[in-house]
């Protein structure tokens, strides 16, 4: 049984597509939908009164509290063995299960495929770099998709054992980077899929940073508080020493990127807080590229 987990929020405009690419499913898959509507005030629910009578259809409504908290409770009401979050704005293609089939069957904790970026109008924007491997563990799959692989963390983009999942730190943003990272390192078995299999649309407002202050701070807040976390937790994992330093330095990139994106106030704050943790002390330099990067780091911040 496979549990597709869908998070909404006013989400009456778009939540028909993402549901009917997963009851299009060309694969004889025995699946669950659960919709977890995060306390909407659009008419998502009488959008769903139409699937009504699907059994396979499951809808929850709770007062506003965030994606974190709702993605918790999804997971808390599935009954699959595995996973699937999809996101109530974006869909997936019609052979999804039936390319992960083999591998559920084979009983792999962890199974990932790739995303293509499209518009509201399904044009393609962005097709990212593809890594395919078999036999690995999630600490070996970890390496490889180090440095080669931007969405490690996007929870999308995997089939997760259920049991392999970690509650979601709650009320906090950025609650993918906060777990996807330490989930991969849990896996026993880890499979990546040359294939492309989540549709992620980038709307005009998603491409648009409108957040305010206020939201820009809580955002780089958690951040920081994920990043230490993740620290923190994976030195005291079983896992090579070679493995905590490239996962350092993934975490590292994840903080720096956000950088480029601030001004005033609270990139001051950020810069600061960066210097306080001695961020370019986890640049390993194993060779000339990141003897450079840690220099600018070190004049930057």
């Amino acid at each position: 049984m496979i549990s597709f987990i869908i998070p909404s929020f006013n989400s009456a405009s778009t939540i028909k597509r993402t549901i009917e690419s997963i009851l299009s499913q060309t694969a004889n898959i025995k699946y669950e939908i659960i919709i977890v509507d995060d306390g909407s005030i659009d008419n998502t629910e009488e959008v769903l009164r139409n699937y009504e009578k699907d059994e396979r259809i499951k809808y929850y409504k709770k007062e506003n509290s965030g994606v974190a908290d709702t993605r918790n409770y999804g997971v808390k009401m599935a009954t699959g063995e595995y996973i699937i979050f999809v996101d109530s704005d974006d869909y997936i293609s019609h052979d999804l299960l039936k390319d992960i089939e083999p591998f559920i069957l084979q009983n792999i904790d962890l199974i990932k495929w790739n995303p293509i970026f499209v518009d509201e109008n399904k044009n393609e924007l962005l097709k990212p770099q593809s890594v395919a491997f078999e036999g690995v563990t999630g600490e070996q799959g970890f390496n490889i998709l180090f440095g080669r692989d931007n969405f490690i963390d996007c929870l999308w983009n995997y089939a997760i054992k259920k049991e392999l999942m970690i509650e979601f730190p709650s009320g906090t943003y950025h609650e993918d980077f906060a777990t996807m990272p330490i989930i991969i390192l849990k896996a026993k078995s880890f499979v990546s899929l040359d294939k492309r299999e989540y549709f992620y649309v980038q709307s005009k407002n998603s491409i648009m940073r409108n957040d305010n202050d206020k939201k820009t701070r809580k955002k780089l807040e958690d951040k920081l508080m994920h990043f230490d976390n993740l620290i923190k937790t994976s030195n005291n994992m079983n896992i090579q020493k070679q493995t905590k330093e490239n996962f350092a330095i993934y975490a590292t990139n994840s903080l720096l990127v956000v950088l480029k994106d601030l001004n005033g106030e609270n990139k001051e704050f950020y810069k600061k807080e960066l210097k306080k943790r001695k961020i370019w002390r986890y640049i390993k330099i194993r060779n000339l590229k990141q003897l450079v990067k840690r220099i600018i780091l070190l004049i930057k911040i």
